[in-house]
Formats: structure tokens, sequence, C-alpha cells
């Protein structure tokens, strides 16, 4: 069983990574919530996860500083940005950053399954 813990500003969107990630065969034991940065950083003083999936675009706390922070604490944790963002420069900012990968929305659960196998 695993844990993730989910950034997101959208609630909704939130859900269904949830739900995607329960459809794409993930055994997850324990789904942490944030809506933005700082609320995921918060989340990673009290629980300990195996992959950390984030949007880029958030208020208070964008994706990017996001990463840089949870690095800057040691923390080496898998860390999947999942955006809107098509640009690569977006996605490179995030690699160099901290980011392990990156997943464009939409997405499937096959989708998932694909680029997260091999974290969860």
């Amino acid at each position: 069983m695993s844990s993730v813990l989910i950034v997101d500003d959208s609630s909704t969107m939130r859900k269904i990574i949830t739900r995607s990630l329960r459809q794409a065969g993930f055994d997850l034991e324990v789904i942490t919530e944030a809506g933005d940065g700082h609320e995921g950083l918060s989340a990673l003083e009290k629980v300990t996860v195996d992959l950390i999936l984030s949007d880029i675009n958030m208020p208070n706390m964008d994706g990017l500083e996001f990463v840089k922070r949870v690095r800057a604490r040691g923390i080496m944790t898998p860390i999947v940005m999942i955006t809107t963002e098509g640009g690569e420069d977006v996605i490179r900012d995030a690699m160099s950053s901290g980011a392990s990968s990156s997943i464009r929305k939409p997405f499937t659960p096959a989708h998932l399954q694909e680029k997260l196998g091999r974290y969860l």
C-alpha cells in the first residue's frame, strides 16, 4: 500500500486525481490533500508519503516554489507535476526545480498507470 500527497487548488481536480489513481489500480492506503504549496508543506510535516502530485499554477505558493521548498528540506520523495501548462519552458523549470516527472491534463487512468507505476 502506498500514500500520496495531492497538491492542487481545485478540490474537484483533487477528487479527479484520486479517482483516477484508484481506477488505474494503485493500492493507496493514505491520500492527503492540500490546496496550495503552503498547505502541502504543512502536510509533509505530519505525514510521510511515497509520491507527491502537484499542480503548477496555484495561489499563495505555486508548484515550482513548492518543489523548491520540499527539496530544500531534504525531502527526496518523487514529485510529479500535473498541469495544463503545455509549454516546454514550464516543464523544464519544474524539472530543474526538482520535479521527477510531469503529466499534462487531461489524463486518463491508463496514462497515470504508465507515468506513475515506477513510483507506486
